[in-house]
């Protein structure tokens, strides 16, 4: 079943984390050339905008689901906490788009260099890309970086290029979704897939934006960097994410009114403190 798929500060490092993106006047921002050179070492940045849930059938693999989604096996086993490449019949995968960029690897190049240079995680790059944090890359072969940032070029006279933020582009529903914490504080803007992080103390409720129906609730877990979550899909055909959650409190399938309690603030998964991540898919992110 295929599915559509941060500001006053709390403390000195307030809960940020869900794929962040440099953003400036609400655009990312895109190299023209960078450290290793220009835009050629840098195949592209991923665009897949699904979240898809599949039910593992007898004699699928990892790296067959991975190529049916065109995603990484790394992809499917952080968002589904796997070890092994161990799956079996019946078992529901949650297949999430990777956020960040891809990577031609440069002579010099290690997995560390690499972390830097995109703002990532060195031991997140290594799992999904199935390598050590200190194994010897080789000239041109291509490394993901999840959540990877393409850092703006020094300001010069001369243009630069930008492109739109994610998931960014679609129709404003004007008072369709609701502030979906109890209180709280937007401590970091759009960034990622549409999102916005809201900071508040652990603990704190987190709405149901809009009536819908639970579509994904998992506690528990990695889960691709969103930890404890919930993804609501509503009438209008767009869904929302509540990410780093401590505590689930709805389950699959069930149904929800605007403005239910549905999870608690918390910071598991990719997370520097207390917050909800808050995804809008398919329309504007309206906070």
């Amino acid at each position: 079943m295929a599915l559509l798929e941060p500001a006053v500060n709390l403390d000195p490092n307030p809960g940020k984390g869900g794929g962040d993106i440099a953003v400036v006047d609400g655009e990312a921002l895109y190299a023209e050339a960078g450290p290793s050179g220009t835009t050629a070492d840098i195949e592209g940045r991923l665009s897949s905008s699904q979240i898809s849930v599949y039910i593992v059938r007898e004699g699928d693999t990892l790296s067959e689901i991975a190529e049916m989604f065109e995603v990484t096996v790394g992809t499917i086993a952080g968002a589904n906490n796997i070890q092994g490449r161990v799956i079996h019949p019946g078992q529901e995968l949650i297949i999430l788009p990777i956020t960040g960029v891809q990577h031609m690897v440069v002579k010099g190049d290690t997995l560390a260099s690499i972390a830097k240079k995109y703002q990532g995680d060195l031991q997140e790059i290594a799992n999904y890309n199935e390598l050590a944090t200190d194994a010897s890359l080789t000239v041109g072969q291509t490394i993901i970086v999840p959540d990877g940032v393409i850092a703006a070029p020094p300001a010069s006279s001369g243009s630069r290029t930008t492109s739109p933020l994610r998931g960014g582009s679609g129709p404003a529903i004007a008072g369709y979704y609701a502030w979906p914490v109890a209180g709280g504080v937007k401590t970091q803007g759009l960034h990622g897939y549409n999102g916005v992080d809201i900071g508040a103390s652990s603990g704190t409720s987190i709405f149901a934006a809009a009536q819908g129906t639970v579509i994904i609730a998992r506690s528990g877990g990695w889960n691709g960097g969103y930890g404890s979550y919930v993804v609501v899909q509503h009438s209008n055909g767009t869904q929302t994410l509540y990410a780093h959650a401590s505590q689930v409190l709805v389950s699959q399938g069930q149904s929800v009114a605007k403005g239910q309690t549905i999870a608690k603030i918390g910071a598991t998964g990719r997370a520097t403190g207390p917050h909800l991540h808050f995804e809008v898919r398919g329309a504007k992110n309206p906070f």
